[in-house]
């Protein structure tokens, strides 16, 4: 339990900010599913483009779980499948994934994913990794371990452990949000708008310059508190 634990608080501690905004100079954490900012390639627009819309994650922090879909004429970028997962409807269309090897976008129909490797998941214990080629998949799962599947595969093994892992989350967001209220008081100018999303929140944060000294973890927290209260 404490090895879940650790896992969730580094998924939300390290959520870092982009180059415009106040991690400037500093170097993100080494983790495998991270890239330079210059590597990632972002297919959303708009202020919050940087961020996982359902989680409020820097994307290239988690950039190699990254999937991409189409949704209301819309192209929204998620951290991990799960993301992915809870915004899907009979809407949403065009689903992407970022190839591990290559760091491009591929179609995640043709995708291999090798599901459960020793390399740490996003938003999940159970981790998820896409290949452009079988061969790939292959030679990447005799290193870390795991099972090559399709995307209706990955999407299986998210279905099954979502429970877990939302409940996990939700008690993480929650303590999050309760720090987050109080960096706000003692670090931020007074915010009257209301948000949709996390990435909204840190977005608007990081624009209007509303809060002074936060790094990524308090960001986070800041803009949970934000999209919750």
């Amino acid at each position: 339990m404490k090895k879940i634990i650790l896992a969730f608080v580094l998924m939300f501690g390290v959520s870092q900010l982009y180059a415009q905004g106040m991690h400037q100079g500093k170097k993100m954490p080494k983790m495998f599913q991270s890239v330079p900012v210059s590597k990632a390639v972002i297919l959303q627009d708009g202020k919050a483009k940087m961020f996982c819309p359902k989680c409020g994650m820097y994307l290239p922090m988690f950039y190699k779980t990254n999937h991409a879909a189409s949704k209301d004429g819309k192209v929204h970028q998620y951290c991990s499948i799960h993301c992915l997962l809870a915004d899907m409807d009979d809407k949403t269309k065009d689903i992407k994934v970022v190839d591990t090897n290559s760091l491009k976008f591929i179609d995640a129909k043709k995708a291999y994913y090798v599901v459960g490797s020793s390399k740490k998941g996003t938003m999940s214990m159970v981790s998820k990794y896409a290949f452009a080629s079988k061969e790939e998949a292959m030679e990447f799962a005799s290193q870390f371990g795991g099972e090559v599947t399709d995307l209706a595969g990955a999407l299986k093994a998210a279905k099954e452990s979502v429970a877990k892992d939302d409940k996990m989350i939700a008690k993480k967001q929650a303590m999050m949000a309760k720090k987050g209220q109080m960096i706000y008081t003692n670090k931020c100018q007074e915010i009257d708008d209301k948000f949709d999303s996390i990435a909204e929140a840190k977005a608007y944060i990081v624009s209007h310059k509303s809060c002074q000294g936060l790094n990524g973890k308090q960001l986070q927290a800041v803009g949970i508190y934000l999209f919750r209260r």
